[in-house]
Protein backbone atom coordinates (compact mmCIF):
# COMPACT_ATOMS: atom_id res chain seq x y z
CA UNK A 1 0.00 0.00 0.00
CA UNK A 2 1.56 3.18 -0.95
CA UNK A 3 0.76 6.29 0.92
CA UNK A 4 1.06 9.84 -0.70
CA UNK A 5 1.12 13.02 0.99
CA UNK A 6 -0.21 16.26 -0.37
CA UNK A 7 -0.69 19.65 0.87
CA UNK A 8 -4.55 20.46 0.04
CA UNK A 9 -5.29 24.00 -0.97
CA UNK A 10 -1.94 25.81 -1.07
CA UNK A 11 0.93 25.59 -3.70
CA UNK A 12 3.52 25.68 -0.78
CA UNK A 13 4.18 22.28 0.47
CA UNK A 14 4.73 24.37 3.89
CA UNK A 15 1.07 25.49 4.06
CA UNK A 16 -2.24 24.25 3.40
CA UNK A 17 -3.57 20.79 5.03
CA UNK A 18 -1.92 17.54 4.49
CA UNK A 19 -3.69 14.75 3.59
CA UNK A 20 -2.54 11.07 3.36
CA UNK A 21 -3.83 9.51 -0.29
CA UNK A 22 -3.93 6.31 -0.88
CA UNK A 23 -4.32 5.53 -4.45
CA UNK A 24 -5.34 1.98 -4.44
CA UNK A 25 -6.58 0.66 -1.45
CA UNK A 26 -7.92 -2.87 -2.33
CA UNK A 27 -7.72 -5.30 0.04
CA UNK A 28 -7.35 -2.95 2.68
CA UNK A 29 -9.61 -3.60 6.13
CA UNK A 30 -11.56 -0.68 7.98
CA UNK A 31 -9.01 -1.22 10.81
CA UNK A 32 -5.56 -0.92 8.62
CA UNK A 33 -7.24 2.35 7.36
CA UNK A 34 -7.88 3.45 10.35
CA UNK A 35 -4.37 2.37 11.50
CA UNK A 36 -2.50 4.38 8.71
CA UNK A 37 -4.66 7.14 9.32
CA UNK A 38 -3.30 7.80 12.45
CA UNK A 39 0.50 6.71 11.95
CA UNK A 40 0.26 9.48 9.07
CA UNK A 41 -0.84 11.72 11.43
CA UNK A 42 -2.97 14.20 8.96
CA UNK A 43 -6.54 15.91 10.02
CA UNK A 44 -7.81 13.04 7.22
CA UNK A 45 -6.06 10.03 4.76
CA UNK A 46 -8.22 9.34 1.97
CA UNK A 47 -8.63 5.72 0.76
CA UNK A 48 -9.63 4.57 -2.79
CA UNK A 49 -11.18 1.40 -4.24
CA UNK A 50 -11.11 1.57 -8.06
CA UNK A 51 -15.20 1.31 -9.02
CA UNK A 52 -16.86 1.52 -12.37
CA UNK A 53 -15.28 3.41 -15.13
CA UNK A 54 -14.45 7.32 -14.05
CA UNK A 55 -15.57 6.56 -10.74
CA UNK A 56 -14.08 5.81 -7.75
CA UNK A 57 -14.85 4.81 -3.91
CA UNK A 58 -13.58 6.62 -1.62
CA UNK A 59 -13.28 6.58 2.09
CA UNK A 60 -11.82 9.39 4.90
CA UNK A 61 -10.19 8.59 8.46
CA UNK A 62 -8.64 10.98 10.43
CA UNK A 63 -6.23 9.50 13.29
CA UNK A 64 -9.21 8.44 15.39
CA UNK A 65 -12.45 7.65 13.36
CA UNK A 66 -13.86 7.58 9.99
CA UNK A 67 -15.49 10.92 8.91
CA UNK A 68 -18.11 10.76 5.91
CA UNK A 69 -16.84 13.62 3.32
CA UNK A 70 -13.39 15.70 3.93
CA UNK A 71 -12.82 18.42 1.38
CA UNK A 72 -8.74 18.78 1.60
CA UNK A 73 -8.36 15.08 1.11
CA UNK A 74 -10.63 14.57 -2.37
CA UNK A 75 -8.45 17.74 -3.90
CA UNK A 76 -5.36 16.28 -2.14
CA UNK A 77 -6.98 12.81 -3.91
CA UNK A 78 -8.15 14.43 -7.03
CA UNK A 79 -4.53 16.06 -7.84
CA UNK A 80 -2.69 13.32 -7.18
CA UNK A 81 -4.77 10.87 -9.25
CA UNK A 82 -4.28 13.55 -11.80
CA UNK A 83 -0.23 13.25 -11.69
CA UNK A 84 -0.74 9.87 -12.26
CA UNK A 85 -3.56 9.78 -15.00
CA UNK A 86 -3.76 13.22 -16.36
CA UNK A 87 -6.60 15.80 -15.73
CA UNK A 88 -10.57 15.07 -16.08
CA UNK A 89 -13.43 14.64 -14.74
CA UNK A 90 -14.34 11.88 -12.15
CA UNK A 91 -17.10 10.84 -9.84
CA UNK A 92 -16.46 9.73 -6.15
CA UNK A 93 -18.81 7.60 -4.68
CA UNK A 94 -18.11 9.28 -0.94
CA UNK A 95 -20.02 7.71 2.25
CA UNK A 96 -22.23 10.84 2.08
CA UNK A 97 -23.16 10.63 -1.42
CA UNK A 98 -21.41 11.30 -5.05
CA UNK A 99 -19.27 13.84 -5.37
CA UNK A 100 -18.37 14.96 -9.20
CA UNK A 101 -14.56 16.59 -9.21
CA UNK A 102 -13.07 18.47 -12.21
CA UNK A 103 -8.91 18.87 -12.37
CA UNK A 104 -7.20 21.09 -15.07
CA UNK A 105 -4.28 22.41 -15.36
CA UNK A 106 -3.14 26.45 -14.77
CA UNK A 107 -1.19 28.39 -16.48
CA UNK A 108 1.33 28.26 -14.20
CA UNK A 109 1.51 23.91 -14.40
CA UNK A 110 -0.33 23.62 -11.34
CA UNK A 111 -3.11 21.04 -11.09
CA UNK A 112 -6.52 22.96 -9.95
CA UNK A 113 -9.36 20.41 -8.42
CA UNK A 114 -13.15 21.48 -8.45
CA UNK A 115 -15.33 19.29 -6.14
CA UNK A 116 -19.20 19.99 -6.11
CA UNK A 117 -20.44 18.67 -2.37
CA UNK A 118 -23.62 16.48 -1.85
CA UNK A 119 -27.03 19.13 -1.64
CA UNK A 120 -26.22 21.44 1.71
CA UNK A 121 -28.59 22.12 4.22
CA UNK A 122 -28.62 24.02 7.23
CA UNK A 123 -30.43 23.37 10.90
CA UNK A 124 -30.90 25.44 14.10
CA UNK A 125 -28.42 25.11 17.16
CA UNK A 126 -30.28 24.91 20.37
CA UNK A 127 -29.75 27.48 23.08
CA UNK A 128 -28.18 25.12 25.61
CA UNK A 129 -26.48 23.19 22.76
CA UNK A 130 -25.00 27.13 21.81
CA UNK A 131 -24.27 27.84 25.24
CA UNK A 132 -22.42 24.83 26.11
CA UNK A 133 -20.17 25.58 22.50
CA UNK A 134 -19.73 29.05 23.32
CA UNK A 135 -18.44 28.12 26.94
CA UNK A 136 -16.27 25.04 25.29
CA UNK A 137 -14.78 27.98 23.01
CA UNK A 138 -14.34 30.33 25.91
CA UNK A 139 -16.40 32.81 24.06
CA UNK A 140 -19.31 34.58 24.88
CA UNK A 141 -22.63 35.71 23.25
CA UNK A 142 -20.61 39.51 22.95
CA UNK A 143 -17.86 37.85 20.68
CA UNK A 144 -20.37 36.99 17.68
CA UNK A 145 -21.86 38.78 14.56
CA UNK A 146 -25.27 38.93 14.52
CA UNK A 147 -24.91 39.59 10.78
CA UNK A 148 -24.02 35.86 10.56
CA UNK A 149 -26.57 34.16 13.31
CA UNK A 150 -25.18 30.96 14.71
CA UNK A 151 -26.49 27.41 12.25
CA UNK A 152 -25.41 24.07 11.54
CA UNK A 153 -24.73 23.70 8.17
CA UNK A 154 -24.64 20.33 5.99
CA UNK A 155 -23.03 19.49 2.77
CA UNK A 156 -21.57 15.96 3.48
CA UNK A 157 -20.81 16.51 7.20
CA UNK A 158 -22.15 18.94 9.79
CA UNK A 159 -20.19 21.95 10.81
CA UNK A 160 -21.89 24.19 13.65
CA UNK A 161 -21.33 28.00 11.73
CA UNK A 162 -19.93 30.57 14.52
CA UNK A 163 -19.22 34.11 13.47
CA UNK A 164 -16.74 36.44 15.34
CA UNK A 165 -17.42 39.67 15.88
CA UNK A 166 -13.54 41.09 14.99
CA UNK A 167 -10.61 39.66 13.96
CA UNK A 168 -8.58 39.37 17.05
CA UNK A 169 -11.50 37.15 18.67
CA UNK A 170 -10.78 34.88 15.82
CA UNK A 171 -6.62 34.83 16.21
CA UNK A 172 -7.45 33.96 19.82
CA UNK A 173 -8.19 30.41 19.38
CA UNK A 174 -8.03 28.37 23.05
CA UNK A 175 -10.82 26.01 23.71
CA UNK A 176 -11.71 23.30 25.99
CA UNK A 177 -10.62 20.23 23.79
CA UNK A 178 -12.66 17.71 26.04
CA UNK A 179 -15.43 19.74 26.53
CA UNK A 180 -15.63 20.60 22.94
CA UNK A 181 -15.20 16.80 22.17
CA UNK A 182 -18.44 15.55 23.94
CA UNK A 183 -20.22 18.28 22.26
CA UNK A 184 -19.28 17.28 19.01
CA UNK A 185 -19.49 13.55 19.25
CA UNK A 186 -22.74 14.09 20.92
CA UNK A 187 -23.81 16.42 17.72
CA UNK A 188 -22.50 14.28 15.09
CA UNK A 189 -20.71 18.18 14.45
CA UNK A 190 -17.25 17.12 12.26
CA UNK A 191 -15.45 20.50 13.10
CA UNK A 192 -16.70 24.05 14.04
CA UNK A 193 -16.60 26.54 11.60
CA UNK A 194 -15.62 29.95 13.37
CA UNK A 195 -15.55 32.39 10.42
CA UNK A 196 -14.94 36.23 10.02
CA UNK A 197 -15.98 38.22 7.22
CA UNK A 198 -13.85 40.73 5.80
CA UNK A 199 -16.07 41.70 2.56
CA UNK A 200 -19.44 40.31 1.13
CA UNK A 201 -17.29 37.99 -0.70
CA UNK A 202 -13.89 37.45 1.17
CA UNK A 203 -13.82 35.49 4.70
CA UNK A 204 -11.36 34.46 7.31
CA UNK A 205 -11.96 30.79 9.04
CA UNK A 206 -10.66 28.59 11.98
CA UNK A 207 -11.55 24.86 12.34
CA UNK A 208 -11.08 22.93 15.50
CA UNK A 209 -11.53 19.37 15.33
CA UNK A 210 -11.17 17.16 18.38
CA UNK A 211 -13.73 14.66 17.35
CA UNK A 212 -10.60 13.42 14.89
CA UNK A 213 -7.80 14.11 17.84
CA UNK A 214 -6.87 17.73 16.04
CA UNK A 215 -6.64 20.59 17.52
CA UNK A 216 -7.34 22.33 14.25
CA UNK A 217 -7.62 22.15 10.97
CA UNK A 218 -5.87 24.25 8.38
CA UNK A 219 -7.97 23.99 5.28
CA UNK A 220 -11.51 22.57 5.63
CA UNK A 221 -13.07 22.24 2.43
CA UNK A 222 -15.78 20.41 3.62
CA UNK A 223 -16.84 23.09 6.01
CA UNK A 224 -16.38 25.69 3.35
CA UNK A 225 -19.13 24.20 0.69
CA UNK A 226 -21.05 24.12 4.14
CA UNK A 227 -20.77 27.74 4.87
CA UNK A 228 -21.52 28.25 0.85
CA UNK A 229 -24.61 26.74 1.83
CA UNK A 230 -25.44 28.63 4.83
CA UNK A 231 -25.10 31.90 3.26
CA UNK A 232 -27.29 30.98 0.20
CA UNK A 233 -29.70 29.78 2.22
CA UNK A 234 -29.85 32.39 4.85
CA UNK A 235 -29.90 35.30 1.95
CA UNK A 236 -26.43 35.98 3.47
CA UNK A 237 -24.42 36.91 -0.02
CA UNK A 238 -26.33 37.45 -3.16
CA UNK A 239 -26.19 34.89 -5.95
CA UNK A 240 -24.42 33.35 -7.90
CA UNK A 241 -21.33 33.88 -6.04
CA UNK A 242 -17.61 33.25 -5.82
CA UNK A 243 -16.15 33.60 -1.99
CA UNK A 244 -13.00 33.10 -1.04
CA UNK A 245 -12.10 31.51 2.25
CA UNK A 246 -8.51 32.01 4.51
CA UNK A 247 -7.57 29.41 6.71
CA UNK A 248 -4.64 27.90 8.36
CA UNK A 249 -2.99 31.74 8.68
CA UNK A 250 -2.97 31.94 12.62
CA UNK A 251 -1.62 28.76 12.78
CA UNK A 252 1.77 29.32 10.25
CA UNK A 253 0.23 27.03 7.40
CA UNK A 254 -1.64 30.04 5.21
CA UNK A 255 -4.31 27.97 2.65
CA UNK A 256 -7.19 29.92 -0.16
CA UNK A 257 -10.39 27.68 -0.72
CA UNK A 258 -12.17 29.24 -3.54
CA UNK A 259 -15.87 28.76 -3.41
CA UNK A 260 -18.59 28.83 -5.67
CA UNK A 261 -21.98 28.96 -4.92
CA UNK A 262 -25.07 28.30 -7.51
CA UNK A 263 -28.16 30.17 -7.32
CA UNK A 264 -30.06 27.33 -7.68
CA UNK A 265 -32.05 26.32 -3.77
CA UNK A 266 -30.37 23.13 -2.92
CA UNK A 267 -27.47 22.96 -5.81
CA UNK A 268 -23.86 21.75 -4.73
CA UNK A 269 -21.26 23.64 -3.74
CA UNK A 270 -18.26 24.47 -5.58
CA UNK A 271 -14.97 23.97 -3.87
CA UNK A 272 -11.78 24.65 -5.78
CA UNK A 273 -7.97 25.05 -5.17
CA UNK A 274 -4.10 23.22 -5.55
CA UNK A 275 -2.51 20.72 -4.30
CA UNK A 276 1.20 20.01 -3.87
CA UNK A 277 3.14 16.98 -3.48
CA UNK A 278 5.45 16.76 0.24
Amino acid sequence: MEILRYTAFTADPAGGNPAGVVLDATGVDEATMLATAAEVGYSESAFVLPSAEGALDVRYFSPLAEVPFCGHATIATAVAYADLHGTGPLLLHTKAGPVPVTTARAEDGSIVATLTSVEPRTAPIADADLAELLAALRWSAEDLDPALPPRAAYAGAWHPVIAAGSRSRLADLDYDMPALSALMHRKDWTTVDLVRRESPTVFHARNPFPPGGVVEDPATGAAAAAFGGYLRELGLVPVPAALTIHQGVDMGRPSTISVTVPEAPGSGIGVSGTAVRI
